[in-house]
């Protein structure tokens, strides 16, 4: 078997994220397992929206499933096949609808996890507009044979920026959109930063009023709750008028919007959804993707959840030739089922190199000790408990770190113990994101 090449940088960031319950940032296919029918039919998304079309797609499965990491994972890839990534968890501060700035939050956030092959970690809103136009510069200096000092070298780059603007302006608040990339492509040649920085402010929806912006920057409206949405939509058009494929946006912990109490703002949510649903589904945004990541009880609870409202339920409910161990991949939801012995198998085993090779030992559990604590936590949990990724994970890495850091303890003493706790996680319907199963050690 070929040894693990991996850095230390990304062998520790795994090891870290995952101790925490959380999903690593980057290295992910490292411990990819179980999901290559997933990720191919979010792939196939992505060629869609290369070409100009837009797609819709809900991830559902319950907490520790796999949600969060198949987001990471196509946010990921969709970097290296040149699209604009943005991603956000939602929280009782970021919806997509609210009566004090909740949807406008999260276009906030959107924007400041606006993201690129090149800068991976977000904050990309400046690279992309300063990169389009150093390109947009080089292309006249090459077709002019002018310089850049040259007079009227200037005059031809505009001419360029505004054939790409006169793409956008017909679409809903598309020539104010215009204005303000106009108005940032004046800064830039002006060299003044206080433009600049406006027209920054205007795109990351940070002007609080309208005669504000009027007076920064010469246009009568911003960017508020009701409108933000339209703006994500002129950003994907944008994007892939400048070189790139169009933008994936991603949205986490959707199951926020099924806790708020009051049901007017809740449904206000599920409307704001439906409207960006029907969009992109109908095809009247072009190269834009949105992923949407929630539990089964969001999408499924008759009184709170998506299928409470007619026209969700006939959107996402499955097709009635769908049975028990027949899944399409294909249809708007994508459900998250869960992994098989091997396949939670053959993820230890990965776990196990990472560890190993990050502390610099060797390895030193066999795939026996691997089956006996798969059954240790199958038998402990109960057959109607679910297993799910995240439970396993995170317990193992505990584990793997309790052996390394104490030698004289022997695995199976430590599974078979009598302080081997976990907490089921399935028995309880109303399991929350802390009730994740455990060890207590």
């Amino acid at each position: 078997m070929a040894k693990l090449k991996i850095s230390k940088k990304i062998s520790t960031a795994l090891i870290n994220s995952l101790s925490a319950g959380v999903v690593p940032r980057f290295g992910l296919e490292h411990i990819a397992v179980g999901r290559e029918k997933e990720l191919k039919s979010l792939l196939q998304n992505l060629d869609d929206i290369g070409e100009g079309v837009a797609a819709f797609r809900f991830i559902i499965g319950n907490y520790g499933s796999g949600k969060s990491f198949i987001l990471q994972m196509i946010r990921n890839r969709a970097m290296e096949q040149n699209f604009v990534v943005a991603d956000a968890d939602l929280s009782s501060e970021r919806r997509l609808a609210g009566t004090n700035n909740e949807g406008l939050a999260t276009y906030r956030e959107l924007m400041s996890r606006l993201a690129t092959k090149t800068r991976p970690d977000g904050g990309a809103l400046v690279s992309i507009l300063e990169g389009w136009i150093n390109k947009i510069q080089q292309e006249v200096a090459k077709d002019s044979g002018m310089r850049p000092n040259d007079e009227g070298f200037d005059d031809k780059v505009e001419t360029k920026i505004r054939e790409v603007v006169q793409y956008i302006e017909d679409l809903v608040h598309g020539f104010d959109f215009g204005s303000v990339i106009v108005a940032y492509w004046r800064g830039y040649r002006l060299d003044d930063d206080d433009l600049k920085n406006a027209a920054l402010r205007w795109l990351r929806g940070e002007f609080n009023t309208k005669t504000e912006a009027k007076a920064a920057l010469g246009v009568r409206v911003i960017i508020d709750d009701d409108s933000w949405y339209d703006y994500i939509k002129l950003i994907a058009k944008f994007v892939a008028e400048i070189g790139y494929k169009g933008l994936l946006v991603l949205l986490d912990e959707v199951v926020h919007i099924y806790q708020i109490s009051t049901t007017v703002t809740r449904e206000k949510n599920y409307n704001r959804l439906l409207a960006m649903f029907n969009d992109t589904m109908q095809c009247k945004a072009e190269h834009l993707g949105i992923v949407v990541g929630g539990t089964t009880k969001f999408l499924e609870d008759p009184n709170r959840g998506l299928f409470a409202d007619p026209a969700w339920r006939r959107r996402t409910k499955e097709s009635r030739f769908v049975q028990a161990g027949v899944q399409e991949y294909l249809g708007p939801v994508m459900r998250l089922n869960p992994l098989t012995e091997d396949e939670i198998l053959m993820l230890l085993q990965g776990l196990i190199e990472i560890h190993a090779l990050n502390f610099g030992y060797d390895k030193a559990l066999t795939n026996r000790e691997l089956k006996d604590f798969i059954n240790e936590i199958v038998n402990r949990l109960g057959a109607e408990a679910l297993l799910t990724p995240g439970e396993i994970v995170r317990d193992f890495i505990s584990v793997l770190n309790i052996l390394y850091q104490n030698p004289e303890i022997y695995f199976s003493k430590l599974i078979h113990g009598s302080d081997f706790k976990l907490t089921a996680v399935g028995k309880n319907t109303d399991v929350d994101d802390d009730d994740a199963a455990e060890f207590s050690l």
